[in-house]
C-alpha cells in the first residue's frame, strides 16, 4: 500500500514522505490514527502544490533569517552582575539577559531563540542566537564584575600546632596537715 505521512512516525518517516507499508499496518494503524493518508493521484498533486507552496514560504523565512542574522555579526556583549568574594556571581547570566543586553544595543531579541550554558562565574562564554534551523549567530559574552574586585587577603599560615608528648605524672599525694 502507498501512503503519504501526515505526521512523523518513529522508526517509520517524516511528515509529507511518501512510503509503501503493507496493507495491514497502513489500514488498522497509520489511516485510522490519522499519521497517513492513501497515496491517490488527487492526494499526490496535493502534496505537490503544498510542497511548492510551503517551499517558496520557507524560502522568504530563510532570506529574512539570514538578513536579520548579518545585523548581529560582530556584535559582542558585556554584562555586569554582583559578584561575592569567591568570584562567583549572585544568581547566574542566561538568555534574558542576553537578550536585554541585546536590546540595549538596539536589537531586539526574542530569549527563547537564544541558548547559552548559564553563567555562574566571572568569564568569557558564547551565546547562539537560533534565527533558523539552519541559520544562527554566535555571540561573544563577557561577564564582568559590576563593583571593582577586592583583593583577596592571603592566606596567613596556620600556626603549627605541636603535638606535646604524652607525660605520664604520677598523681600528686595529699598531704594531710
Amino acid at each position: 500500500m502507498k501512503i503519504i505521512l501526515k505526521k512523523d512516525v518513529l522508526g517509520l518517516g517524516y511528515k509529507d514522505e511518501v512510503l509503501t507499508v503493507k496493507d495491514g499496518y497502513g489500514r488498522n494503524y497509520l489511516l485510522p490514527q490519522g499519521y497517513a493518508v492513501i497515496a491517490t493521484e488527487k492526494a499526490l498533486k496535493q502534496l505537490n502544490e503544498e510542497l511548492k507552496q510551503r517551499a517558496n514560504k520557507i524560502a522568504k523565512i530563510k532570506a529574512d533569517a539570514e538578513a536579520t542574522a548579518a545585523k548581529y555579526q560582530g556584535v559582542s556583549i558585556q554584562i555586569k552582575a554582583k559578584v561575592s568574594e569567591g568570584r562567583n556571581i549572585y544568581g547566574s547570566v542566561g538568555p534574558k539577559e542576553i537578550a536585554d543586553a541585546l536590546a540595549a544595543q538596539g536589537l531586539e531579541t526574542n530569549p527563547k531563540i537564544i541558548t547559552m550554558k548559564s553563567a555562574k562565574a566571572l568569564g568569557n562564554y558564547e551565546a547562539t542566537v537560533h534565527f533558523h534551523r539552519e541559520i544562527s549567530v554566535v555571540i561573544p559574552v563577557e561577564v564582568v564584575s559590576s563593583e571593582p574586585l577586592k583583593k583577596a587577603p592571603k592566606a596567613a599560615p596556620a600556626p603549627a600546632v605541636e603535638a606535646a608528648p604524652a607525660e605520664e605524672t604520677a598523681p600528686a599525694e595529699e598531704v594531710a596537715e
